[in-house]
């Protein structure tokens, strides 16, 4: 009986912080809009957590693209396919890898920074002398944040995508002999906006979401608002 009682008492605890989490999303979700009439705030925010990206995002894009292009210049060779290597490494990097990558590299740059960011602030006590004039946090630093992340995410996933094609061009084109056009007709052959590009975009916001969103909530919760 004990263990069921344990088990129990886990589970609940599990779904009274997963609805805790829940409202904690939508309060800073509603706070976001407060945060338009206030450019300043959240240009240094995309600042900090997207260009601060960039160098991370695109050396791990131009690798990735080159690894793509290597592995499957062998493995169209066989069929004698080398020609839709442009297809193959744009396909793969917009449908799946550009996203979800960029999402975890972004968790690992940004999200960490914010986590320790807001744990300074928490711990030096710059968010109770902002409770004691009257400023919300939740409006003055987490929406800011959490609206960048939003915005910065999907640009960098297709940063990411864009240089990976330009990687896989590289060794390709440059270094495997693969005709230079027969490389990008047959990526604009193969991809379509709607069900490639579009839902690419859809998928990154979806990832910032669920990578480095909740990455940098979860801390943002532990530090500021939710209290046993």
């Amino acid at each position: 009986m004990l263990f069921f009682q344990n088990l129990g008492n886990i589970t609940l605890s599990n779904f009274a912080k997963l609805g805790r989490s829940s409202f904690f999303l939508m309060h800073t979700l509603t706070a976001s809009i407060t945060v338009l009439p206030r450019p300043r705030l959240l240009t240094k925010q995309l600042y900090s957590i997207g260009v601060l990206s960039f160098l991370i995002i695109t050396i791990s894009g131009l690798f990735v693209g080159m690894v793509l292009g290597l592995q499957g210049y062998y493995i169209l060779s066989d069929f004698g396919a080398e020609e839709s290597l442009g297809m193959m490494v744009a396909a793969s990097l917009v449908r799946e890898l550009g996203p979800v990558v960029a999402a975890l590299l972004f968790a690992g740059r940004a999200g960490s920074a914010l986590t320790a960011e807001i744990g300074l602030m928490k711990a030096t006590e710059q968010l109770s002398g902002m409770e004691m004039m009257a400023i919300d946090p939740l409006k003055r630093i987490i929406a800011p944040r959490f609206l960048a992340g939003l915005i910065s995410m999907p640009l960098l996933a297709a940063l990411f995508s864009s240089v990976g094609v330009m990687g896989g061009h590289m060794v390709g084109v440059g270094m495997l002999g693969v005709d230079d056009g027969a490389y990008w007709s047959q990526m604009q052959a193969g991809l379509d906006f709607q069900k490639d590009i579009v839902n690419g975009i859809i998928k990154s916001i979806v990832l910032a979401l669920l990578f480095p969103g909740l990455l940098f909530l979860k801390a943002m919760m532990r530090f500021l608002l939710l209290k046993e």
